[in-house]
């Protein structure tokens, strides 16, 4: 059916076709349950409870046993060798007990997340963790730069309208009908995925315009819900998530694990490497995804696949016209972005980072006179940026008591789990862990500094490859959609109410197991083809 067709007025008052009405600071705040409210209040004293008991109460066996062998950083190992295994594993005892404090304060939400990074920050430094030159180092770690200048360039794409024209453009050439849309918004979230390395700033330009066409075809939230606006905005929770997790920029979390992973092996997991491995996956996934909302769990009746508003996509069309011709600013943006785009992919040939591209990317942009985006247009959340550096500080405590290492060992030891294990086996227990540890935890950036080691420490320990487990296992950072306080998206698009926790959970969960085979399937197929996982390690072909 046609998108012109029509059924019925829109209703007077709020104009749903508006998409000022949809901006963030718009929607409505979604009041907290009382199971959240009594988490929050409990938060702090839970937090205080766990810091006590590991750090002066409990003695965790493994940390006041510790086998030198265990220990896989040499750095580590001399700090062993030099102070002794007593005040070695204090060190490890105090980094126990500021992790989980950490965790039960994120995971509560009982203070902003930010400043529970600053806790952490200053715990680690009062406790004599980290020396607190390496610990207030974390804020000018790479990938803290790299975010910012993506923001830089973020803001240019919307400063100029050129998100806004691209996503429009899309949807008026292609989405010629209902079912056509969603595939639509799967190259809409693939390209924008490519430039920006933030899935709230994708999902904050794209909001407006699915909840558009969400009121066209009827969708207005609340009693008002049906399986158009669950699967418009659920897919593309969805897709904004797979869309980042196609590319080593899309993402912070993905960037740092590359950059744990280059650490361990002495050399470096390039633009390419990543984009090669996991762009036909992540499409796969979309696709799959976009199959199972419109058969499996939100079918669309009749009624509506049919327009519901009058005149809805017309005004679709003159939002597209207000934009008006391409302008010159614009042109800069996409002559800067496929420049940008083009040394990202082409970094193997000349070495150059990805941040140091967004460096020089971000400066023209901002350069007067000849640049697009004045500073006072560029939208930086710092409160992200001090929450990261919170997640990235905890990394290096990991790191100076080398406390992945010497638990992942403690916990096969104790299992009496043999060096002689089979690949396949500590393949699919990691990855597994890892894509079901988003159902608790708030941060991938913080999963990322959990299991990435813990999956280097394991290659170690049986003498795999560290690439054919590490990357496996971040290549699953990005799938953080099954509940609202699993990420920033799906915590800001559960706010348009066009769903319940019925309908992410279940579409969720679903999509997250699936992801999960498709990612075993992998490994013994496109991942071993193109040398991540080694010949034969599954014996299935």
């Amino acid at each position: 059916m046609n998108l012109h067709d029509t059924k019925q007025p829109a209703d007077t008052g709020f104009d749903p076709l508006n998409m000022l009405n949809y901006r963030i600071e718009k929607l409505p705040k979604r009041d907290k349950s009382s199971v959240e409210k009594w988490l929050a209040v409990a938060g702090p004293f839970l937090a205080i409870f766990a810091f006590m008991l590991l750090a002066f109460v409990l003695q965790v066996p493994f940390l006041h046993d510790i086998d030198p062998s265990t220990i896989v950083s040499q750095s580590v190992r001399k700090i062993f060798d030099k102070i002794g295994p007593e005040a070695f594993s204090r060190n490890n005892q105090m980094m126990l007990a500021i992790f989980v404090a950490g965790l039960v304060l994120w995971m509560t939400e009982a203070i902003p997340n930010y400043l529970t990074s600053l806790i952490l920050i200053v715990s680690l430094v009062l406790t004599r963790v980290l020396p607190e030159k390496e610990a207030y180092a974390q804020l000018g770690h790479p990938v803290m730069w790299l975010n910012i200048m993506s923001f830089v360039l973020a803001s240019m794409l919307v400063a100029t309208g050129l998100a806004k024209r691209f996503a429009l453009w899309i949807i008026l050439r292609f989405g010629k009908n209902a079912s056509r849309i969603f595939i639509s918004f799967i190259f809409v979230n693939l390209v924008l995925s490519a430039f920006i390395s933030a899935t709230t700033a994708k999902a904050a330009i794209l909001l407006p315009i699915f909840m558009v066409i969400a009121s066209i075809f009827g969708a207005r939230g609340g009693k008002n819900r049906n399986n158009f606006g669950r699967s418009i905005v659920l897919q593309n929770l969805l897709n904004i998530n797979l869309g980042a997790g196609a590319f080593v920029t899309g993402s912070g979390a993905n960037l740092l694990a590359a950059a744990l992973i280059g650490g361990a092996i002495g050399g470096q997991v390039f633009f390419s490497d990543w984009l090669t491995a996991m762009f036909p996956v992540m499409v796969i996934l979309m696709f799959i995804g976009y199959w199972m909302a419109m058969r499996v769990f939100f079918p669309l009746a009749p009624e509506e696949r049919l327009p519901q508003i009058e005149g809805g996509i017309e005004r679709l069309k003159q939002e597209y016209n207000q934009l008006g011709k391409l302008k010159g600013l614009e042109v800069k943006a996409i002559v800067i972005f496929l420049l940008i785009l083009g040394f990202w992919a082409t970094d193997r040939l000349h070495g150059i980072s990805a941040t140091a591209v967004a460096f020089v990317g971000a400066i023209v942009a901002l350069l007067p006179r000849i640049g697009i985006v004045k500073w006072n247009e560029v939208d930086i959340p710092w409160h992200l940026m001090l929450f990261s550096a919170g997640a990235y500080t905890l990394g290096a405590g990991f790191d100076a008591t080398d406390l992945p290492s010497i638990g992942v060992n403690a916990f096969f030891n104790h299992l009496g789990i043999g060096d002689q294990t089979h690949f396949w086996v500590v393949y699919l227990l990691l990855t597994g862990v890892m894509v079901f540890s988003a159902l608790l935890f708030q941060s991938k950036t913080m999963r990322t500094m959990i299991f990435v080691p813990i999956a280097i420490g394991v290659a170690n320990r049986f003498g795999f490859s560290v690439i054919s487990l590490a990357l496996p296992v971040a290549f699953m950072i990005e799938h953080v959609y099954v509940l609202p306080f699993n990420s920033k998206p799906a915590a800001l698009l559960y706010e348009t109410d066009q769903y319940n926790l019925s309908d992410t959970f279940r579409f969720g969960i679903t999509m997250m197991t699936i992801a999960w085979i498709v990612n075993i399937f992998a490994g013994e197929t496109w991942f071993r083809y193109i040398g991540i996982t080694p010949q034969g390690v599954f014996g299935i072909f």
